[in-house]
């Protein structure tokens, strides 16, 4: 597809890789599948005494399923074509890669020693790596009108077969709003939309109900009035308590004793920093500006602090991972409201910065 202009399209657009406007929402789902497995794998085989599976010499461990069911998520990928079965996908494959990656222990040892004690810092590093390279994708340049049109076809393509509830036209006709009239088939495709049958019945879909009701939950976070006051106090409380529990750990080697502690005292500190500039703005009501400054020391958190803590006190750090996790959505909530906020006042001709509403924001 090109435009009028006759410009070139970035390169990997002309390689035909387009760009899908939901690829965050389907790599969180395979990173929070994952990381579910992962956890769940260990806290039934702790409850259940290692049991082994097979006898006779032989042992099946459970990256062989975990295999299988990866295998399963790229085959329906590769036989089926649309956005309805991409959910399912990211899913199964989530689930089939904890279970491969929690016996990374294994891998990495000359013993295949499941219970290597870097084995819970090597699992939270790579889901970290599979963040942030989904981040990088979705945010090293903006959707370019022709992948938000190419994304519109998709939908379209799932019209054409099974029709399309009011729900999803309303979505993909928003989605071809974002598309400038310089875009070529955009005509084209506003057709095949309204030529798609109405079906007000969708399949039954559980990880778009739960994106769609997590969403609405922060939300409604985001805009309680006490949000300001616990998000400011539970990033203190990380920032004094993770050092504290760090501190608290024993190893025999002394010397690498003191990198888990130092490396969660200094993430700790960082991310301290943040919260206190975050929270001065905040008085000064730049609600964006402190809503950035927060989520920097979440992320300091998640990408430094935390893995020092898996480092030191092995899967017993899932507790602070979950509640920054818990931070980054109800901040990313927060600047989703913001910016949609931005878009009204810019339509209606009122000045941005006026405020509007309880959120992050005041105090």
């Amino acid at each position: 597809m090109s435009t009028t202009s006759g410009a070139r399209s970035p390169y990997l657009m002309r390689a035909g890789l387009v760009r899908n406007v939901r690829s965050a929402e389907h790599l969180t789902t395979f990173v929070v599948a994952g990381v579910a497995t992962v956890l769940i794998t260990r806290l039934f085989l702790g409850l259940s005494g290692y049991p082994q599976i097979g006898g006779k010499g032989l042992h099946i461990a459970h990256v062989l399923p975990g295999g299988l069911l990866m295998l399963v998520a790229i085959s329906l990928l590769l036989a089926y074509v649309g956005p309805v079965v991409r959910p399912a996908a990211a899913l199964i494959g989530g689930v089939g890669f904890g279970l491969f990656i929690d016996e990374v222990g294994k891998f990495v040892t000359s013993d295949n020693d499941y219970f290597y004690q870097p084995a819970a810092a090597i699992v939270y590093v790579v889901f970290v790596l599979i963040v942030l390279a989904s981040r990088f994708l979705t945010t090293r340049r903006p959707i370019d009108p022709r992948e938000q049109l190419a994304n519109v076809v998709d939908t379209a393509v799932e019209g054409v077969a099974g029709g399309l509830s009011r729900r999803r036209l309303a979505q993909a006709s928003e989605q071809l709003r974002q598309v400038g009239p310089e875009v070529q088939a955009r005509y084209e495709t506003r057709q095949l939309l309204a030529a798609c049958p109405a079906d007000e019945v969708e399949l039954a879909a559980p990880v778009d109900a739960a994106w769609r009701a997590l969403q609405r939950g922060f939300d409604r976070l985001a805009t309680h009035p006490l949000a300001p006051t616990i998000a400011v106090g539970v990033l203190v409380v990380q920032a004094i308590g993770a050092p504290a529990i760090a501190a608290g750990i024993r190893f025999d080697d002394g010397l690498v004793a003191d990198i888990p502690v130092l490396g969660v005292a200094a993430g700790s500190l960082l991310s301290a920093s943040f919260t206190v500039r975050g929270g001065w703005q905040l008085r000064k009501r730049n609600r964006a500006r402190a809503v950035r400054l927060f989520e920097l020391a979440v992320l300091v958190s998640l990408l430094v602090t935390q893995v020092f803590q898996f480092a030191g006190t092995q899967f017993a750090a899932v507790g602070g991972m979950l509640l920054d996790l818990v931070l980054l959505g109800l901040l990313g909530a927060e600047v989703d409201r913001l910016r949609r906020e931005e878009t009204k006042a810019r339509e209606l001709g009122v000045p941005p910065d006026r405020p509007a509403g309880d959120s992050l924001g005041p105090v």
